[in-house]
């Protein structure tokens, strides 16, 4: 294909840029040969040009087309080249937040910087079991891949991870060893899977420190295998190191740290422990404060040292070990502190102080002598052939020396953790097979690059040379495959790299070689390498400016290696002074540390003794002291890396290649230079290099045929598809070369898909703008012809509105004019009228203003005025007053002077006798009226003021005394000069009393003024008050209705609470129905379990003769469905058993102890969960029956609801008792009253009550006469009266018979019945006679002590039980303290020895419980016996009585009894529904009815459900002869026999579909015939006649339910793996609906897959499976309510399962896609629709994957499709829905991609929405299932069995 044809004008091109390495651009004119310029528009719209070399004439590297981009697999893009893999890599990481992706063979993993929720436990049972291509890619992918390999290929796997530092290689690692840990084995069994997880944090701790790159970064390397048995279960793991870079323990650079495990004791240096250690901060340590950063942000040390503490408990290194490393570690801290100072004298010397701190502290730790110490870190010793001299040595190599013991000792610790975490890591079994996982640096360059970045590099070389190997052999195998002609590739070979580094008189064979030089140097070894190499190897160069320094040219890069500290770090220089005194230590862990090799191996020698492979320590073993460091570092690491090499080739491998996408560590930031250079680097371009240099397309021919139909003409199409896609090929591509064509597949050169797709795009293209073409031309033309249609009509219709307009005009013009000439008049008149209006107010407004403004004249005249007059009136009385009051003193005066005149002249008078008469005569009046004016004010004052009562008292007193002297006076008449001194005084003191009396009546008229006042206050009170109470009654009635308004909202609000509790309570039962149906699977996954290890030890007994082994506990099918008040054991079994387990002691060694103490453990979680279950329940039933409309629902509680109706019936006989004693009591006092012996005669009121009594008493004795007498017929004619006889000598079994009975009838039929057997000659018609009451006296006594009797008996039974169950809960909780103190000892102890205490411990627990076995059995065993002896003596007696009763009966009582119908025989014979067998048939019965039942033949000939008809016809039988033994030992052969099938055939739907039919039949058989009314409403009275009368099966009837439970979850699983290879083809890949969509090109991945193709599944296949299925369930006669459940568990599955996928494929999400699963889900609905399942809630089970379906189709650009995308899908969780839209991927060019805005506006709006974070739906959930009660209309008696069942011995009844 001429270049001409790709770069057209429009096409787009890759052109190099300096800051993004490659920027997009588009072509603005066609490419013509000769051009050397191209014409380009960038994508910012920037016009530029490209110039083409004239010499290479290449052209830049064309981009592929928009669909290719984001593909899974690089090599699915259709060119291959640096940009195309850069652009897809960003476009996955930047816009899709998908950090893998395939590049053929290798993962790229993307380091994110960020958590991503993608690693959980659901994501890694989604891709378990899948095909490599058929997800999206994924680390657990490339595991899946090869655990599927070595299990497929039985050959070993490797799984090589490499990247920089900082990429992830760590974490990839780990999360493919958590997925082989998940996969392989479960955790419930085995803790190796633990152990190889907790070998993390110890390794990270040692082995990882922060550098520049990265926070946790791996400074060493690591290969670990894990070893598999042959289930390929995880059995243990081994691993090697490799590298240690001690050189950090001495020296970090700027922002580095140390080793983490330095300040994680720094951190912890306040735990009391480490007290002893004298650690203080990391800063304060020479070796952990260079870098200067000795805090990460975001870790805790301290934390973190838990953690490591954890780990190696966990591994096996006891306390005592982790202290003395601790202490090892810590005393190289301490050493980094050690002075070393120079001597002042001779430089060559040099002393460390004497009483150094931390050298002291350093000594104390290791336990090493301090003066020896101190001298050999300042001296070496030298050793000749005849002398030995000790030299001192300098500062600086003293300094070297310190430093090179502590790198020694710590790089000691680390292989020492190392080899005890192989060892514990070690595999007890045989290993089959292995997975090895290689997490190794990666090509590391730096500034300043060193010994250890060489040897990093030489490692990398190496294993990009195994790398390009494995490639070119992949694509070779592929060609030859196909059979197509292929030539040799050429791809890059780094062998002469290689020898370079490695072969003989390579850089490292001249390293060595200078080591061994006793003057050697870097210098000298550099001069040796420009010697040897240089202008001889063209991978070797020389830097022009330095002579201490090499170049070597890499694979990935030329790298620039210094050559100081080259030899140092080759010989890794101790001296063997120093570790002698080292050996010397006191510490224990010290001395181990540097033993003999004798005494211990390599860290890497950890291998499994039972390997298949064998492969060669990665590390030599330790030396002995005279030899250790004969061997260099360089030679250590190239034999190493040889060994892990030959591993590797000895082993598949498979590829993760690390990328580190910034150096800043954002998260989801995308560096295109640091990306190019890794990609460079780890080999991934050279992968595409090769494969773009075959045939890197790759398609199927159905896939090519399928893809591009659009380009064939339908003349081309033929039959044969391959005929047809070559013929098409070439006319399409002329130039064969360009494609092959293979066996099953086509092969395109690079570019020629792309090609394809474009023509593709273009004749889509073209046949989109024909059919717009047309479709706008037929709309055009309609819109025309609507048009002139319309154009038309308006015409029409506007002239006629024109016409109308016109007439109307002139109408409208002759009526304006008229308007307007009355409206001009109005508004004339209008005008004038304002006018004259305005002129009015004007006038008046003026004429108001000059009157106001005259009258405040006037009124200031006149105001002026009177105050001119007030003023001269004040003044004019002023001078009054003032003349007034000279005038007045002056009379004053005057009338003094003449009044003391007349003083003189009346003193004179007064002598005089006549006059004093005179005088007397007239006071005596004045006295009289005085007085009576006093009276009359008093009386005044009295009926006045009370609040003056004081004063009119004082008033009252002086008028006495004033009285008194009137006496006087009157009475003393001679005495008138002592009267008339006193007048004086009394003048004055009326005066007073005037003045007084005055103020009286003013402070009265005061009081009114106030009373008036207090009178209108209180009035104006009152009424505000009343205005008060008028309001408050509103708002009393306000509040009335708020009230009612809330107490109507409380109640519908309680109503609703109600509601949602009661749904609440539903959901919670159907969460405690659910978990105890997976702890019954759990269950029987460990009874599974456990008889596999039973047929384990069985079949290990069988080699030993003598002995017969069996289990030392219950079987495991009767342990469960056991229990002690229905079953026992033979009573020689538990010694048996236990005898047998003394037996075989010296098996107990060959056990799983792992594996029987987790069982052991997980025994007792469920116990206690089964306990926590029962408390749950008991709760929720008390709360229940508080409630009257949850008491109705109490049927599951059948103990406890018999239990409340026992103690009603109880209540109600001590009530009836209580009557009857009252009634007694008025009898006897009636007949005993001695003092009215009238009370008894005739017509007195003791007669009549005694008369009616006795008239009642009679009438019901002659009932119960007649019923009592039919009950002794049929129980003579039965034989079954044994019971009742026993009453009669037994009081102990009458009260048991009594409690039988259900109410008062039944125990006075059974009373009267009683009397009539002990008199059977009493006639009742004789009890009217005297003395007869007195009987039925006594007879109610004896039935008052029979019920009183009862009562205690009931009473003594419930405490024993209450007292049995108090002892079993103390028991129980004595055994969890017991096993719980067992527990800590254990942990405290080694592996070996708790495996051993446990085992024991487990032993005697075992022949405790035999011993306790065989004491019930023993117990039973006398019961047993007792009771058939008493069955004898009751037979004995039951013939005498019958022989006594028919002798004693009379020819006239005879012919006075009615003939009964019972003892008339029958002609014909009458079955009673049962069938009778003998109990040696039993085995015989289960065998034929169970075990070899065809189910086929009985769902197609016979009554539905036949079996389980059968097996409760002998049940009936069982309990109508009363046979308990029988009853239990066929209800648990019957289980047995069930599960030993269901066991035998677990993976046949057929026969799980009819047991669980026949089971839930059974079920149901037995509640309809249990005779509780709850299950005989729908019964006929025959059916209720059929009930069982002796036995009561509730317990067996939740055993069996139990069964039923585990029956259906047995059958949900068989469903599950029917369904599991149709879902995800039948609902995703196959295109129901053809031509929607077209597969897009695949990468190798899909070609690859490691299972062949076994077919494509169809969404018919699906239905023809669902119709079977139904067909089948229907056909077993399957309760259609359980249909119903089935039905709904498996749409969950299809939904669940098809959802997952989708959320892995990103292939898969895309509209066409979208309309298929909502096509296929239709179907699907349809379905339901057929078999009447619509009301099974199946297809709400669909929703989440409409919602899906729905979410792929949806417009997904504006904020209004954000909202309804929101609203529409709530089925689905956030982190669904944003996994959807990013995975969202256009099939053709005319769909576009999700923009990432658009997508943080979905997240914007659900962030708010409270749903699981979990991605991926719990396709293993099941629902839990229930029985619905559904009675049988089958009549038992009317059952044939027929002959072809082998059933001839059962005998019909």
């Amino acid at each position: 294909m001429a270049a001409s044809e790709l770069f057209t004008k429009f096409a787009r091109v890759w052109i190099p840029d300096t800051v993004d390495v490659w920027q997009s651009a588009e072509l603005l004119k066609d490419y013509k040969s000769g051009d050397t310029v191209l014409h380009l528009k960038t994508e910012d719209d920037k016009e530029t040009q490209y110039r083409i070399d004239p010499k290479t004439k290449e052209l830049p590297p064309l981009r592929n087309p928009d669909i290719l981009v984001g593909e899974n697999d690089l090599t699915a893009l259709s060119y291959l080249h640096e940009p195309a893999i850069l652009h897809n890599l960003k476009v996955r990481f930047m816009d899709s937040k998908l950090i893998y992706t395939y590049c053929g063979i290798v993962l790229v993993a993307i380091n994110p910087y960020e958590q991503l929720p993608i690693y959980g436990e659901d994501i890694i049972n989604a891709y378990s079991g899948q095909n490599m291509g058929d997800m999206d890619p994924h680390i657990f992918a490339v595991a899946e891949e090869a655990y599927k390999q070595m299990a497929r290929d039985e050959r070993n796997q490797s799984i090589i991870v490499s990247g920089e530092s900082g990429a992830g290689k760590t974490v990839s690692a780990k999360y493919a060893m958590r997925y082989f840990a998940t996969v392989s084995g479960s955790a419930s069994e085995t803790n190796v899977e633990e152990k190889v997880l907790a070998s993390n944090p110890i390794m990270e701790s040692i082995g990882n420190a922060k550098t520049t790159r990265n926070d946790n970064s791996s400074r060493f390397g690591k290969y670990i295998e894990i070893g598999f048995d042959k289930k390929y279960r995880i059995t243990g793991a081994n691993m090697r190191t490799y590298l240690l870079e001690k050189s950090r323990v001495v020296f970090q650079a700027e922002d580095e740290r140390n080793y983490h495990i330095l300040y994680q004791l720094c951190a912890s240096k306040h735990l009391p422990e480490f007290k002893d250690l004298r650690l203080g901060h990391a800063q304060n340590f020479n070796y952990t404060n260079f870098g200067g950063s000795p805090v990460i942000e975001g870790i805790d040390d301290a934390k973190e040292m838990m953690n490591t503490r954890h780990a190696c408990t966990l591994l096996g290194i006891n306390e005592s070990h982790q202290m003395g490393i601790f202490r090892v570690v810590a005393a190289v801290l301490h050493l980094g502190n050690v002075t070393i100072k120079a001597n002042d004298r001779d430089a060559e010397n040099c002393f460390i102080p004497p009483k150094t701190e931390h050298l002291i502290i350093f000594c104390e730790l290791l336990g090493v002598d301090y003066e020896q110490m101190a001298h050999w870190l300042c001296h070496r010793k030298i050793i000749t052939g005849s002398e030995t001299y000790i030299k001192p040595m300098p500062k600086v190599q003293a300094i070297n020396a310190r430093d090179a013991l502590a790198k020694h000792i710590y790089a000691s610790v680390f292989n020492w953790i190392v080899h005890h975490v192989n060892r514990a890591l070690r595999a007890s079994v045989k290993q089959h097979s292995f997975i090895g996982v290689l997490d190794i640096y990666g090509f590391e360059t730096f500034e300043i690059n060193s010994f250890e970045q060489f040897c990093i590099n030489y490692a990398n070389e190496k294993l990009q040379q195994q790398f390009n190997m494995h490639v070119f052999k992949l694509e070779q195998e592929e060609y030859m495959k196909e059979e197509i002609p292929w030539t040799l590739i050429d791809f890059y070979d780094n062998q002469p790299c290689i020898n370079l580094i490695e072969a003989k008189l390579g850089i490292l064979d001249l390293l060595d070689e200078e080591c061994k030089m006793p003057k050697g140097s870097d210098d000298t070894w550099a001069q040796k390498l420009y010697n040897t190499h240089l202008n001889k190897c063209a991978l070797f160069q020389k830097p022009r400016m330095s002579n201490r320094a090499f170049i070597i040219k890499h694979f990935a890069d030329q790298v620039e290696y210094q050559c100081e500290g080259f030899l140092e770090k080759n010989k890794d220089t101790v001296y063997e002074e120093q570790i002698t005194v080292l050996k010397a230590s006191k510490l224990t862990l010290l001395a181990e540390l540097f033993q003999d090799e004798k005494q211990v191996s390599s860290p890497t020698d950890g291998r499994p003794p039972f390997a298949r492979a064998t492969v060669k320590s990665a590390k030599p073993r330790a030396l002995q002291p005279n030899k250790e460091h004969k061997k260099s570092v360089g030679h250590q690491f190239r034999n190493s890396l040889h060994l892990l090499m030959e591993t590797l080739n000895a082993t598949t491998p498979h590829y993760v290649r690390c990328i580190k996408p910034n150096d800043d560590k954002l998260a989801f930031t995308f560096d295109p230079k640091r990306a190019v250079q890794q990609l460079r680097a780890c080999g991934v371009l050279e992968t595409i290099r090769i494969s773009a240099a075959g045939f890197p397309s790759r398609w199927t021919y159905q896939e090519f045929f399928n893809r591009y139909r659009v380009l064939m003409k339908q003349k081309d199409v033929l039959s044969d598809k391959k005929l047809t896609c070559k013929n098409v090929l070439e006319k399409l591509i002329k130039d064969q070369d360009k494609y092959q064509f293979g066996k099953t597949k086509i092969f395109f050169r690079a570019g020629q898909v792309a090609y394809l797709e474009k023509l593709r795009a273009d004749k889509l293209r073209v046949a989109c703008i024909r059919i717009q073409k047309t479709i706008r031309s037929w709309l055009q033309r309609k819109k025309y012809l609507r048009m002139r249609s319309a154009a038309i009509t308006i015409q029409r219709y506007v002239r006629g509105y024109q016409a109308r307009c016109y007439a109307q005009f002139l109408r409208r013009t002759r009526a304006a004019t008229l308007i307007q000439k009355y409206q001009r008049m109005y508004a004339a008149r209008q005008k004038f009228l304002r006018f004259r209006s305005a002129t009015i107010v004007i006038q008046s407004f003026i004429r108001g203003f000059r009157g106001r403004r005259q009258y405040k004249a006037i009124l200031r005249e006149q105001k002026a005025t009177i105050l001119q007059k007030h003023m001269r009136g004040w003044m004019a009385k002023r001078k009054y007053r003032r003349t007034h009051h000279a005038i007045v003193y002056l009379q004053c005066c005057y009338r003094r002077m003449m009044a003391k005149r007349e003083l003189k002249k009346l003193k004179i008078e007064a002598r005089s006798v006549e006059h004093y008469k005179t005088l007397n005569i007239g006071m005596e009046n004045k006295i009289v009226q005085l007085q009576c004016k006093v009276n009359n004010q008093t009386k005044e004052m009295k009926s006045l003021l009370e609040k003056l009562v004081s004063l009119e008292s004082t008033y009252t007193h002086e008028t006495d005394k004033l009285r008194t002297e009137v006496d006087k006076l009157r009475v003393n008449e001679g005495s008138a000069k002592v009267s008339s001194n006193k007048i004086t005084c009394l003048m004055e003191e009326i005066a007073i009393l005037r003045k007084e009396l005055t103020e009286t009546q003013a402070q009265k008229k005061r009081l009114e003024e106030s009373g008036n006042k207090y009178k209108a206050e209180t009035d104006v009170v009152l009424s505000q008050l009343t205005e008060q109470n008028a309001l408050l009654k509103s708002e009393k009635d306000d509040l009335n209705c708020r009230i009612q308004v809330q107490a109507k909202e409380i109640t519908e609000t309680m109503e609703r609470q109600n509601e949602e509790e009661t749904k609440q309570l539903q959901v919670d039962l159907n969460d405690e129905r659910s978990r105890y149906q997976s702890l019954l699977n759990e269950f029987c996954k460990l009874e599974e379990r456990y008889d596999n290890l039973k047929e384990e030890m069985s079949l290990v007994s069988i080699t030993k003769p003598g002995h017969r082994r069996t289990d030392s506990t219950h079987s495991s099918n009767e342990s469960e469905y056991t229990y002690n008040s229905l079953l026992s054991s033979e009573p020689g079994e538990s010694e048996d058993v236990t005898r047998r387990t003394e037996e075989y002691p010296e098996m107990k060694g060959a056990l799983d102890m792992s594996l029987f103490l987790k069982l052991q453990k997980r025994v007792t979680e469920l116990e206690q969960e089964k306990q926590a279950l029962q408390e749950e329940l008991d709760a929720k039933e008390e709360q229940a029956l508080r409630s009257k409309k949850e008491a109705e629902d109490q049927q599951l509680m059948a103990r406890s609801t018999e239990l409340e109706y026992e103690s009603l019936k109880r209540q109600e006989l001590e009530s009836e008792n209580k009557k009857l004693k009252n009634e007694l009591n008025e009898l006897h006092r009636a007949l005993t009253d001695k003092s009215a012996p009238q009370a008894t005669a005739p017509g007195a009121p003791a007669y009549k009550v005694l008369l009616d009594h006795l008239n009642a008493a009679t009438e019901e004795l002659e009932v119960r006469k007649e019923e009592v007498l039919i009950l002794r017929s049929q129980l003579v004619s039965q034989k079954e009266a044994v019971a009742c006889k026993e009453t009669m000598t037994e009081p102990i079994l009458f009260l048991e018979d009594v409690r039988k009975m259900k109410n008062q009838g039944e125990i006075t039929q059974a009373f009267v019945g009683l009397k009539e057997t002990n008199r059977p000659s009493q006639d009742c018609r004789l009890l009217n006679e005297d003395g007869e009451l007195w009987i039925v006296y006594e007879g109610l006594k004896q039935a008052n002590r029979l019920l009183e009797s009862q009562l205690q008996g009931q009473k003594k039974v419930y405490e024993n039980e209450l007292e049995i169950l108090r002892g079993e809960v103390q028991n129980l909780k004595e055994e969890i303290n017991r096993q719980q103190q067992l527990l800590a000892q254990n942990l405290q102890l080694p592996p070996e020895a708790r495996i051993e205490a446990s085992l024991q411990h487990e032993i005697t627990r075992l022949t405790n419980e035999n011993l306790d076995l065989m004491e019930q059995l023993e117990k039973q065993d006398k019961t047993v016996r007792k009771l058939k002896k008493q069955l004898k003596v009751f037979a004995k007696k039951i013939g005498e009585l019958e022989v006594g009763q028919t002798e004693n009966v009379s020819p006239a009582q005879l012919a006075d009894e009615p003939i009964r119908p019972v003892n008339i025989p029958r002609k014909e014979k009458d079955f009673q529904g049962m069938l009778e067998y003998k109990k040696d048939d039993e085995l015989k019965l289960i065998k034929n009815l169970i075990l070899e039942l065809k189910p086929r033949g009985v769902a197609v000939n016979l009554i539905p459900g036949l079996p389980a008809y059968i097996l409760f016809m002998c049940v009936r039988h069982a309990d109508y002869i009363n046979d308990d033994q029988r009853v239990r030992s066929l209800l648990t052969s019957t289980i047995n026999g069930i599960k030993k099938i269901l066991k035998k055939r677990s993976d046949d739907f057929e026969i799980v579909s009819f047991w669980l039919s026949n089971t839930s039949r059974f079920l149901h058989c037995l509640k309809q015939y249990s005779g509780e009314e709850a299950f005989m409403k729908h019964n006929t009275p025959r059916q209720n006649d059929h009930c069982l009368r002796n036995f009561d099966l509730a317990e067996y009837r939740q055993v069996i339910s139990d069964l039923a439970i585990q029956i259906y979850q047995q059958l949900t699983k068989v469903l599950e793996n029917a369904l599991q290879p149709m879902i995800v083809s039948g609902m995703l890949e196959h295109e129901t609906i053809q031509g929607v969509s077209g597969q897009k090109p695949t990468g190798l991945r899909k070609r690859t897959s490691s299972v062949a193709d076994e077919g494509t599944y169809t969404l018919d296949s699906i239905v023809r499976q669902l119709n079977n299925f139904h067909s089948i369930m229907c056909q077993h006669g399957m309760d259609p309510e359980l249909i119903k459940q089935i039905v709904k568990q498996i749409f969950y599955i299809i939904g669940a399962v098809t959802l997952n996928n989708l959320l892995l494929r990103k292939d898969m999400c895309s509209w066409s896609k979208g309309m298929q699963i909502r096509y296929n889900v239709s179907q699907l609905e349809e379905w339901l629709r057929d078999k009447n399942l619509q009301t099974s809630g199946a297809k709400e089970t669909l929703e989440p994957l409409i919602q899906a379906a729905q979410l792929l189709q949806v417009k997904k650009k504006m904020d209004e499709d954000a909202e309804a995308i929101c609203s529409m899908c709530n089925a689905i969780t956030t982190a669904q829905i944003v996994k959807v839209l990013n995975l969202y991927t256009p099939v053709n060019e005319f769909e576009e991609r999700v923009t990432a805005s658009f997508i943080r506006t979905i997240q914007v709006r659900l962030q708010n929405r409270k749903d699981s974070p979990q991605l991926l739906m719990d396709a293993k959930h099941i629902f839990p299932v229930t029985f619905p009660f559904n009675p049988s209309s089958l009549a038992l008696e009317s059952i044939q069995i027929p002959g072809s069942m082998n059933l001839g011995f059962l005998l019909r009844v």
